[in-house]
This record gives structure tokens, sequence and C-alpha cells, in this order.
């Protein structure tokens, strides 16, 4: 262990030294190093879900029920709403179950309170495209084929959502993480229903011209920001795609929305499951010697609301703190969420 002061590299001394060539490697859930190499899981997000260890975790298992929902879900071609309180797996579910089954990178769609359909859906720039057609017009070009703004180029100014890209024709779901939809307004639920029950969608900017178009089709982008074919205007799945929505328990979901989903509710993890957690992120040693910490947390959990990622966070960060601060540290880091302290 180092000295209590040995660790920080912030000192608030006013004066500039050389403290950040001493900062350590972050810790898996937050390294974005690498994305730049491209292919699946290139932007990390599968080793901050499931974490960088997770082969070590392997001899754990989703209990019983949360395997039948989370089949049934798969088998009915229905959504998987999860609910259960901060930190307790519902987002880390849909990355587990993308990397077990092969179905790619998972796309999410993060709610706030200003999420519409149409975010999920598509985008059409109109504006970008109203600008290339008056320079096109100002250079001579009118809308002459192949120019700026053309009818046979709008795709280019329209880019799928997640939810449109998950919709895309393929003869594999694609995971679909619609993440914190009780964060939405009131509206937004109901406005899901006709998508995820017909699985289709259209986009009327380019209904309108399909038959002005080459074979009818317009190449778009994707969220995963590669280009695709749209034919007729519309996107119609194939296969659907497996959408797991999660929600904090904040707020209710209409009727019409909870019989289409199946839903499973998380419980509060136990110590074995917790120490699974942490040793998939941080390896055999700094589970055993986060064992107090996680026991303390279990604790504490029984009557505060508490997240599995402050438990990361504090065993992470205590590992480089002399013993004298280590638990003062901990509980600094493990803070109650459901009353300001």
């Amino acid at each position: 262990m180092t000295e209590p002061s040995e660790w920080l590299i912030y000192r608030g001394a006013g004066e500039p030294h050389d403290g950040m060539d001493r900062l350590p490697p972050p810790p898996p859930w937050r390294d974005f190093t690498g994305r730049e190499n491209g292919g699946p899981g290139a932007d990390g997000s599968q080793d901050r879900r499931l974490g960088a260890y997770r082969h070590l975790a392997e001899l754990h298992r989703p209990g019983a029920e949360e395997l039948e929902m989370i089949n049934a879900a798969l088998y009915l071609r229905r959504p998987l709403l999860v609910t259960g309180s901060p930190g307790a797996g519902k987002s880390t579910l849909a990355h587990s179950v993308a990397y077990e089954l092969g179905l790619g990178d998972v796309l999410k769609w993060s709610i706030v309170s200003r999420s519409t359909l149409q975010d999920g859906l598509y985008h059409y720039d109109a504006i970008a495209r109203l600008q290339d057609v008056q320079i096109a017009a100002q250079g001579g070009f009118g809308g002459a084929a192949g120019s700026p703004g053309a009818v046979e180029g709008i795709g280019s100014y329209i880019r799928l959502g997640p939810l449109g890209t998950a919709l895309l024709p393929s003869d594999t779901p694609r995971v679909l993480l619609i993440d914190e939809l009780d964060k939405s307004d009131i509206d937004l639920p109901n406005d899901l229903l006709n998508v995820l029950e017909e699985g289709e969608f259209p986009i009327p900017e380019l209904e309108r011209i399909a038959d002005r178009l080459p074979d009818g089709e317009a190449e778009v982008l994707t969220a995963d920001g590669t280009k695709v074919r749209v034919r007729d205007g519309r996107v119609r799945c194939r296969a659907f795609p497996f959408v797991v929505l999660t929600s904090n328990g904040e707020r209710d979901f209409p009727a019409p929305l909870m019989r289409r989903c199946i839903h499973l509710e998380l419980g509060r993890p136990d110590h074995n499951r917790l120490a699974t957690f942490v040793r998939a992120h941080l390896g055999d040693e700094a589970a055993r010697a986060g064992d107090d910490l996680i026991t303390h947390f279990l604790e504490r959990s029984r009557s505060e609301l508490l997240a599995a990622d402050q438990l990361l966070n504090a065993i992470h960060l205590t590992a480089a703190a002399a013993p004298p601060s280590r638990d003062r540290l901990a509980d600094l880091l493990i803070q109650r969420l459901d009353r300001p302290r």
C-alpha cells in the first residue's frame, strides 16, 4: 500500500508538476482506447460492460427466471423490459446476449426527457440539403444528376437512428438497448407501440420520390456509420431485433406497451454475484482484496439505494490507498442514491 498522500495526482499545491506521468491506466470500464481498430467490439463497449476479465467469471450463470425471460423474448420476438435499481446489470444484459450469441455490437438509444420516436428512427438534414441545392444553383449546376442536393443523392442527408438501424433487413437480429425509458416524456412509450409491433417504418422523404430514384433505392447512413440501401422509402426487418428496454422503476408504463413486452425484474444482487461482477472487471486478486468492501456494500444496500458500479470504483481506487484512508475513501465513493448527503 502507498502512504495516505502518495496516490494523489492533483495536490492543490498551486504549482505545475509532472504528476500526470504517474497516473495509472484507467479502470477497464472507463478505458476508451482501441476505438480506431474497427470491427465488432472495437469501441470497447463489450469490455466496459462485461468486464475485461469476464473469462474469470465464466462459472457465474444468470438465475433461472432471468434465463427464462431472456429466452422467452428471443423465442417470441418480443421486446424485453428490464427493471431494477441503478447498477443492477440491466444494460449489461443486452451486451451479454449480443456477445454470447454473436449478434455484433449493441445499438444503444439513451433516452432523455426530450427524446422522440423520430430520434430513434432517422434524421433528415433538410437544411444541409437546401444549402447544397443553393450552392449548386449558384454554380450553374441546377438540379443536374450528380450535383449537390440532386434527387438521387437525397440519401446522403438521411441517417438512421439506433431503432431504425436495428430494423434493417438482415438474416440475424441486431441487439438494441433502449436505455432508461422511464426518463422519457409521457408520449414516447405509446409512440413506440406500432413500430415494435409491425417491425417497419416509412421514411416519407424517400417515399415521395421513390419513383424518381434508381431502382427505387436510396443509400443512407446507419447508426453504425455504414451505408445501406433503402427501397421504396420503407425500412422492413426480416429478423426482429432483440430489444432490451431498461427502467429504474421511476414510473409506470401504459398497459399496451406492457402487453407487448416480456417483463424481467432484476433483484438485489447477492455476495456471489457481486464478487463475480468485481472479478469480471478487476480480476481475482482485486475480488479477494475487496471482499470486505463487498460485504459492507451488501449490508448498507439493505436500507440504502446503492449501485454496483460504485462498488467497482471503490475497490479499484482503494487498492492505491493506504489502510488508514481506505475505509473513509470507500465511504466517500459509495454514497446512497436515494437521498442527498
